[in-house]
């Protein structure tokens, strides 16, 4: 991916976890399956709503108390 990039921790047994769906998925790489499923899930959260709404979901979600 172009740009710029940051650096997000993972415990090594979800990272392992990752890398299996990663690969089972058909995916080139571990990082291309993460950013997938983030961006499809942000999409599923925002779905045009206001930032309350976006804590209301969260919370819903179990995401932030």
């Amino acid at each position: 991916m172009f740009g710029s990039s940051t650096t997000i921790k993972l415990d090594k047994a979800l990272f392992e976890r990752i890398k299996r769906c990663a690969d089972a998925g058909g995916y080139s790489s571990p990082q291309e399956f993460v950013e997938h499923v983030i961006e499809r899930e942000l999409s599923q959260i925002e779905d045009g709503a206001s930032d309350e709404e976006i804590a209301k979901r969260l919370q819903g979600l179990g995401y932030i108390e």
